[in-house]
């Protein structure tokens, strides 16, 4: 949902944190979750010179985050699943969170959300959508066979979960 943005925001920039340049990470030099590859993309877009991710504004991050892992896919996603879309499509990409958002759906997953996969979504339970599809993420990360990260993403799935989860009754979430 639109206003979802701004609280979904908060809650993604607490796990992904600061600033990191860890050799092991295929992301690479990165603030706040925004690589210094995209942040370069980004910047060239806009007709700015390239400078140090780590220099991005508050702004920039935002903005960033919003066109490009938000997007019109979240506003159409009821509260908290919409929150659970985003954070897989910053981890991992907007396509691989759509594919694994019509696995959680039991729809065709090819990675474009069209009338079956709005369908499905409309007819879903948002609860057990949220509790399906972090099930998804979590099958998702353990086949990375990533054991210095699987950690990390095992509990930033669990954390995303229980925030969605709040943010879909309302009662606000709990970071």
């Amino acid at each position: 949902m639109k206003e979802n943005f701004d609280q979904a925001l908060k809650y993604l920039l607490i796990d992904e944190g600061g600033n990191d340049d860890d050799p092991l990470d295929h992301g690479g030099r990165t603030s706040r979750g925004i690589t210094q590859r995209e942040y370069n993309a980004w910047r060239v877009e806009n007709h700015l010179p390239t400078r140090d991710v780590w220099t991005a504004t508050d702004d920039e991050i935002r903005r960033i985050y919003h066109d490009e892992y938000w997007g019109d896919a979240c506003d159409r996603l009821p509260n908290g699943v919409d929150y659970l879309y985003f954070d897989m499509a910053v981890n991992a990409g907007p396509r691989r969170a759509t594919i694994l958002l019509q696995r959680a759906l039991g729809v065709n997953d090819d990675g474009r959300i069209g009338p079956i996969t709005r369908a499905a979504i409309t007819n879903a339970d948002p609860a057990k959508l949220v509790d399906d599809y972090s099930e998804i993420k979590e099958k998702y990360y353990r086949s990375l066979h990533q054991p210095r990260f699987i950690k990390g993403w095992l509990n930033r799935v669990a954390n995303v979960k229980r925030n969605a989860l709040a943010m879909l009754t309302d009662k606000g979430a709990i970071v």
